[in-house]
């Protein structure tokens, strides 16, 4: 694969530029078998890991980017993962790059898209980014066909006896769209329904995204969708998806959406994109069956989970790897100089000036984040993805700290040298999932649910304490009744902060995280917590990125980074 050097250096350049090898190559140098492979045009295509042939009984070693706590510096974490894994390929390890697929909210809100950047992307760039093969649709579908089929209940007669302000799903957009977070349906007389107020979700906050991205297969998936609890009677008993009817038809819409997507790096490493969920809404980790799918085929599996550490980790490590029997062996935590200068109280104007008073006082962002990853046994990689505005001194300062922490770290180039600017850190990561490790999740699922939110508060985020709104006590009591104790905490947390507050940047302490909601999926199989002010539709910025967006007289991308 080539790329044709050009002065515009942006990522959609970058992208246009690269020379992409036909899908059937990336798929039989990844070992996939014909049959196993349903092309999507030229350079993308579906896996089936029904027709996938046994590689043996030992699986590839997951290691799993994370980073520091996120600011408007940005830290790069899937740019990292790409280049890492073009590194890792580069040294004959035999290497498989599983992520997200990017959602539509985001990429026209502020973040843009996530395919990574420079010459660290995945590709087709612009098609990943914009509908990919359709997965979030049929996942929005589904979602909205289940709330047709149960206001339809309501309407012909309601023989479940739900009580309509009781029910607990959202219709959702893969859009931010902050007017229909709170809206009244049914209006209009009798034949247009039930009157009740609900409200729509984005769709990477849906349960059956959870259930998409944790569903080992699809009987699983189908389970799975059955037993998501929807609604309670007017005596507060749940209603399920099986209570309802809906989950064959819901698994119809999803039979094809299930099977992994197959793309490629620029410089042609094997990349399966499947799944989205938000990591401050949701548990933030692409798909088991994609990240096992790619075990089965590779030695070593570079896979993401969003956000913070104390976020996407988190839940990566008690509700993905509990589940989909995908431990890390390592874990690699991002981190720049600009984002920790950030976080030691430097406005975002100001960064591109040396301070290293700054980025020592940053560092306990990162301290804190390392020494959690060390909670689960496992090793932290530090990556300090280089900017260039970044002075010798103020990386010494960095890899000087890991040093005397006894943490593996190396400097990375990946935007500019994509792979080539990761073999420092390609060696570091394959010397660490060498070692020994003791992987486990942080908290015993047998505990009550207090108790697990109160350990991920004090041992993750360095809170002090937990209060709960009146309605969340109740659902506590509820959760207990349904005997739901046993299931994982999946907390939705501002990604700024270790705190609900996402003006506390570095490492605050001393704090109380407010609970106002607890919601239990039942199908996922985990309870999220909603803390402080966090929202489950974002809404738009006052100049959003859809308004620098257009397409040329070719057909082409414009303004998509």
């Amino acid at each position: 694969m080539t790329v044709t050097p050009e002065t515009d250096m942006s990522d959609l350049a970058i992208a246009s530029r690269a020379v992409l090898k036909p899908i059937a190559h990336i798929a039989e140098a990844a070992g996939i078998p014909q049959e196993a492979l349903e092309p999507y045009g030229r350079y993308k295509a579906k896996i089936d890991p029904q027709h996938l042939l046994p590689r043996g009984v030992k699986a590839g070693k997951v290691v799993l980017v994370s980073g520091i706590s996120p600011t408007p510096a940005g830290e790069g974490k899937s740019t990292v993962s790409v280049g890492l894994g073009d590194a890792l390929a580069a040294t004959g390890t035999k290497t498989m790059i599983a992520l997200r697929e990017p959602s539509l909210g985001p990429i026209f809100g502020m973040k843009g898209g996530a395919t990574g950047g420079g010459y660290a992307q995945v590709l087709p760039m612009d098609e990943i980014n914009m509908h990919f093969t359709g997965d979030f649709h049929a996942i929005t579908s589904a979602n909205n066909l289940l709330m047709a089929l149960l206001d339809n209940h309501l309407h012909q007669g309601n023989a479940l006896g739900i009580d309509p302000r009781r029910i607990s799903f959202k219709r959702v957009l893969d859009m931010n769209d902050r007017a229909l977070r709170n809206i009244v349906i049914g209006l209009g007389g009798p034949s247009e329904g039930i009157p009740r107020e609900t409200g729509f979700e984005i769709t990477v906050a849906s349960e059956v995204m959870a259930v998409f991205c944790l569903a080992t297969g699809l009987s699983d998936l189908r389970a799975r969708l059955g037993r998501m609890t929807i609604a309670y009677t007017y005596d507060k008993r749940p209603v399920t998806v099986d209570d309802l009817g809906a989950a064959g038809a819901m698994t119809m819409l999803l039979k094809e959406a299930i099977k992994p997507n197959l793309v490629q790096t620029i410089a042609g490493t094997p990349a399966l994109i499947h799944g989205g969920p938000f990591a401050n809404i949701a548990h933030g980790c692409n798909s088991a069956i994609a990240t096992n799918t790619a075990r089965s085929l590779a030695d070593v599996v570079v896979t993401e989970a969003g956000f913070g550490a104390d976020l996407g980790a988190e839940k990566f490590m008690d509700i993905k790897a509990r589940f989909a029997g995908c431990a890390p062996s390592a874990v690699v935590l991002v981190a720049t100089v600009r984002a920790l200068k950030m976080h030691g109280g430097v406005a975002k104007d100001s960064l591109s000036a040396q301070n290293l008073d700054a980025v020592r006082l940053g560092m306990a962002n990162l301290a804190r984040h390392a020494a959690n990853i060390r909670k689960f046994g496992v090793e932290p990689v530090i990556a300090v993805n280089r900017f260039t505005t970044d002075t010798p001194e103020e990386l010494a300062e960095i890899t000087s700290w890991a040093a005397e922490a006894g943490i593996e770290c190396a400097v990375a180039d990946v935007w500019g040298r994509g792979g080539a600017g990761a073999t420092e850190l390609a060696q570091a990561v394959l010397r660490t999932i060498d070692a020994p490790n003791d992987f486990a999740p942080l908290y015993e699922l047998e505990r009550p649910t207090e108790e697990k939110i109160l350990t991920i508060v004090r041992e993750i985020y360095g809170g002090d304490g937990v209060e709960y709104s009146p309605g969340a006590k109740r659902m506590l009591q509820q959760i207990r009744d349904n005997g739901w104790d046993d299931l994982p905490v999946c907390m939705a947390k501002t990604q700024y902060s270790f705190s609900d507050d996402p003006a506390l940047l570095g490492a605050p302490q001393g704090f109380m995280v407010q609970v106002r909601e607890l919601i239990p999926k039942t199908g996922a199989g985990f309870i999220v917590a909603i803390t402080g002010a966090i929202m489950t539709m974002p809404g738009l910025p006052k100049v959003p990125a859809a308004m620098h967006m257009d397409v040329d007289e070719q057909g082409r991308a414009v303004g998509l980074s």
